[in-house]
């Protein structure tokens, strides 16, 4: 025991090497291993007091990605340094009569209400023993003064009852009293949606945009129900929503191919849980799939339910399209990049946000935001070239023509800018990973350059995603996926009718009411959102509740 004592103990002075230049050498290694160690916890330690304030500014900090960012902060940044700098100095003061002109000024206080709701007059008037003067003379009018209140009325419920008359002919009634079955008729019952149910177009309607539009539940919406003293079960909303699904099957089926036949598609994906999935726990991942595209004024969104978020649903969706495709950096999406017939384009604004993480915490406090604040500034100009764009209402070539004159030298100075940083910034910093995805994506990001029609970012879809976002913190999740597919088909409709500026409950009504008519492809076409304005829906929904 002492021998593996003696053994395992440090070495004593009389073992060292007695050569001095040895010792020194011995001593300087020691202090280069020391202070290699330190600085790699050091840079450890550094990384992981990033990872927690970003962590917790995305917990309890400001939400809003917005950017104080003022030019003078950055103009000697590698964009705007080769300004020309503004002469220092100052001009003679010229002798000169300006007119200024007039200007409106805004009325301060309550807006006035709607010109289009009716008016309900309520006179106030002085009693008569008021209306005499202390010196004895009658007070004449001279005027009036005029305030306004909104008032409104709680949901109003009536049954409509469908009366069909019977005929008979009595010369065809048997011996016995009875009648025979040909020589009766009766009216035909109406055409319904789904059949013998209580559920009106308009009642479907209200249901469905409460849900799917305002995101109230259907246990919610039974409360509500019952507090008018109307009994409306949510098995019964459930299984009209699966019927209005099926019956508009036809409508998303034009939807696809509407959106397959525009050169430009956005598309992206977001999680819910479905309790009920074939062969899956209740914990597990679904996802909905957007699809969105054409003109300004007619586009289509189209939701699309899955169990997985593989690229293989939206390749499936795609078939052979042939254009322009835009997603964020999603590693599903890769195989975008393999198709000949498609060019993948990338997103700025998931760029952008990859920055903004570097700032969060400093933008209240106004900061010095370094290099990321400068790759910020040098965004913020190239969307300040499209907001050009659109404020000026150019159209595709011109768009094309003014982003290749604008936009593209200060992507290349960027790019290289980007290069040059990545290699001195440590990667696993917020900052080196924001300069590892821009270059990773940057391929895809410079390809809104090639064609006008192409957004600078992923935003238009993710817009879509949100009302799905909102409504699965209300609803939580879909029992079955049976009703996730009715789910897709509904936010469908109504994401698309208001994206057509369509009031997503007339839309509804209108389309509900007409649908169970349309027998051709014709009459499916002349149902969808872009093929209808918001007059045609005013007038229907007038008819609707004046037929008697």
């Amino acid at each position: 025991m002492q021998k593996q004592a003696a053994k395992a103990s440090p070495p004593v002075l009389s073992e060292l090497s007695d050569d001095v230049s040895a010792l020194h050498s011995m001593i300087k290694n020691l202090h280069k291993q020391m202070d290699d160690i330190s600085g790699r916890y050091e840079c450890e330690n550094k990384l992981l007091r990033e990872k927690i304030k970003n962590l917790q500014q995305q917990l309890y900090g400001r939400k809003s990605e917005k950017l104080p960012l003022s030019d003078d902060n950055y103009s000697a940044s590698f964009l705007f340094g080769d300004l020309p700098q503004e002469s220092k100095e100052e001009p003679e003061p010229l002798v000169e009569e300006i007119t200024i002109p007039s200007h409106k000024r805004k009325k301060r206080g309550r807006k006035r209400l709607s010109e289009s709701l009716p008016r309900v007059e309520v006179v106030h008037d002085l009693p008569e023993s008021e209306k005499r003067c202390g010196c004895g003379g009658e007070k004449g009018r001279i005027g009036e003064e005029v305030s306004e209140q909104l008032e409104m009325q709680p949901a109003r419920f009536w049954v409509v009852r469908h009366i069909r008359y019977k005929y008979a002919c009595k010369q065809c009634e048997g011996l016995d009293g009875g009648k025979d079955e040909k020589s009766v008729s009766i009216a035909p019952p109406p055409v319904q949606l789904i059949p013998k149910s209580i559920a009106t177009p308009s009642l479907l309607a209200h249901i469905l945009v409460s849900k799917y539009a305002d995101s109230l539940p259907f246990y919610r919406q039974e409360q509500q129900f019952a507090r008018h003293g109307v009994k409306v079960s949510r098995t019964n909303m459930c299984n009209w929503t699966q019927e209005a699904s099926l019956k508009s099957q036809p409508l998303i089926e034009l939807f696809r191919e509407y959106l397959l036949s525009n050169p430009y598609i956005q598309i992206d994906e977001t999680p819910f849980q479905v309790l009920r999935e074939p062969g899956r726990s209740f914990e597990s991942k679904s996802y909905m799939w957007l699809f969105r595209g054409g003109p300004p004024g007619q586009e289509v969104v189209l939701y699309r339910y899955a169990p997985g978020r593989s690229g293989e649903v939206a390749a499936e969706f795609l078939g052979d399209y042939r254009g322009f495709v835009q997603t964020d950096g999603y590693s599903g999406y890769n195989f975008l990049d393999r198709n000949p017939d498609i060019v993948h384009v990338g997103c700025w604004a998931h760029v952008r946000r990859k920055f903004f993480e570097v700032v969060r915490g400093k933008v209240k406090s106004k900061g010095a935001m370094g290099k990321a604040g400068e790759a910020l500034q040098t965004i913020r100009a190239l969307y300040a070239i499209e907001r050009d764009a659109r404020n000026r209402q150019l159209c595709r070539e011109d768009v094309y023509r003014e982003r290749q004159e604008k936009a593209k030298p200060i992507l290349d100075k960027f790019e290289l800018w980007v290069k040059e940083l990545s290699l001195k910034v440590p990667p696993k910093s917020l900052l080196g990973k924001a300069f590892l995805y821009t270059l990773s994506q940057w391929p895809r990001l410079v390809r809104y350059l090639e064609d006008g029609i192409i957004n600078i970012d992923n935003n238009w879809i993710e817009n879509s995603v949100r009302p799905f976002a909102v409504g699965r913190k209300n609803w939580l999740f879909s029992d079955r996926p049976v009703g996730a597919a009715a789910s897709a088909t509904i936010y469908s409709l109504i994401q698309t009718a208001k994206s057509n500026n369509l009031e997503p409950y007339r839309y509804l009504c209108y389309l509900f009411d007409r649908l169970p008519y349309a027998q051709s492809r014709e009459e499916f076409k002349k149902l969808l959102p872009q093929n209808l304005t918001p007059e045609i829906l005013t007038e229907h929904y007038s008819k609707m509740f004046n037929r008697e």
